[in-house]
């Protein structure tokens, strides 16, 4: 399993439509295939940047998602809303907190 994070900043004035893209989008990306999980976070201080937490069965289903037609669309209009440029991370795994 592969965990990815992606922070993004937004333009304040595009936090309301990105948040309508993320809901519009969120069924199709946690029903992509490899996908195992999928969470939006907000920072707690700033209200302009969020975090997406998703949790992918391998790289190549992570790297699937990436390359294809839904990512590609969801990417292009959430990319027009940034004020900064965005940050990732792909991370193991390596304890479970029960």
């Amino acid at each position: 399993m592969i965990v990815r994070i992606v922070q993004m900043t937004f333009q304040p004035e595009t936090v309301p439509a990105f948040l309508e893209l993320f809901e519009e989008r969120k069924t199709m990306i946690r029903n992509f295939e490899g996908c195992k999980h999928l969470e939006l976070w907000q920072d707690a201080h700033a209200d302009n940047v969020f975090f997406t937490y998703s949790i992918w069965e391998s790289e190549q289903y992570l790297n699937h998602y990436r390359f294809s037609g839904l990512f590609k669309d969801t990417w292009a209009k959430t990319k027009a809303l940034f004020l900064e440029k965005p940050q990732a991370w792909s991370v193991n795994q390596r304890v479970v907190l029960q």
